[in-house]
């Protein structure tokens, strides 16, 4: 589903991302760990054509990032520790803004039905800025999931949840599995990143330090490679 090749980014004389090199196949959760500035989210940002790369080639669904970059964002749904979203709009008027964007042709149904999955069909004429931070991020699923995507970036979904809202993510994260979509997330909670994945990733200034299939991979013993690669500064 996305394969990336000696992607690089730079800003002036510095590199961000120094030649990743990624396969990711259709229905498969990738969990990418690493450092403040290992270049995890630089990488998010070039895969949601909200940022372009210096060099290398993305292919999405067999489509060029460079030359398709509308047609692969409809495919997308994004995630962030920032929620993007309107404080003064209610979270209706915050998902028909979007309906309109990506334009969904029944949005007031659409609308409804993934309120309802998130739980929040009885707070949809309320303010955004009356919500907790657990019911802001539930809100941005619901705004990821809008156009019904078939792959999703999260970048640092479950930073500022609590335990019911980390749950929640959790357990839709794992529907999400069981439908098939390609998931990418970017995490710097091991546990999760794990228990959720089936393929792990360490980033650690701008490569890929290590890779594997979850299937191979001993959750303590890959904190302990993590750990020593991080402290190490070395590149497996």
């Amino acid at each position: 589903m996305i394969e990336v090749r000696a992607l690089t980014k730079s800003f002036g004389t510095l590199y961000a991302l120094r030649g990743i090199h990624l396969s990711i196949a259709e229905g498969s959760l990738l969990s990418i760990f690493g450092p403040n500035g290992a270049g995890k989210t630089t990488f998010i940002r070039i895969l949601a054509t909200l940022s372009k790369a210096t060099s290398g080639e993305i292919h999405i669904a067999g489509q060029s990032i460079r030359e398709k970059p509308q047609e692969i964002r409809r495919r997308l749904g994004v995630i962030a520790h920032s929620t993007y979203l309107y404080d003064e709009l209610t979270a209706s008027e915050n998902l028909q803004f979007y309906a309109k964007l990506y334009g969904l042709a029944k949005p007031r149904e659409r609308i409804r039905d993934v309120l309802q999955e998130v739980g929040l069909e009885k707070r949809e004429d309320d303010l955004v800025r009356t919500f907790s931070r657990g019911m802001q991020q539930r809100l941005s699923i619901a705004r990821a999931m809008l156009h019904n995507p078939d792959i999703l970036l999260l970048d640092e979904p479950f930073t500022g949840l609590d335990q019911h809202a980390s749950r929640m993510l959790t357990e839709w994260l794992g529907k999400l599995r069981s439908e098939k979509r390609t998931i990418i997330m970017v995490t710097h909670n091991l546990a999760y990143g794990i228990a959720l994945a089936d393929h792990v990733a360490v980033f650690l200034r701008g490569k890929v330090a290590y890779q594997d299939e979850i299937s191979s991979v001993d959750a303590a013993g890959f904190e302990k490679t993590y750990f020593d690669i991080v402290s190490g500064g070395g590149v497996a």
